[in-house]
């Protein structure tokens, strides 16, 4: 498996390391991304899923 939500397809942002001389070294911003459990309507089971957390939220949001 990748580093991508399943659910988003957010992936790995480019960014820069600034040091206090300001030296820029590339670096990248990886997604916050969990293993859930989340029930599925459409297959009847649960299913296991790599999910970001503002992903969570929105799932979490839209059930309540």
């Amino acid at each position: 498996m990748s580093s991508k939500c399943q659910v988003t397809n957010k992936k790995a942002n480019n960014g820069y390391a600034v040091s206090h001389s300001h030296v820029r070294t590339k670096k990248l911003q990886q997604v916050n991304l969990q293993r859930k459990t989340v029930w599925s309507e459409s297959q009847s089971r649960w299913i296991k899923i790599k999910i970001s957390t503002k992903a969570i939220k929105s799932i979490h949001k839209l059930k309540f």
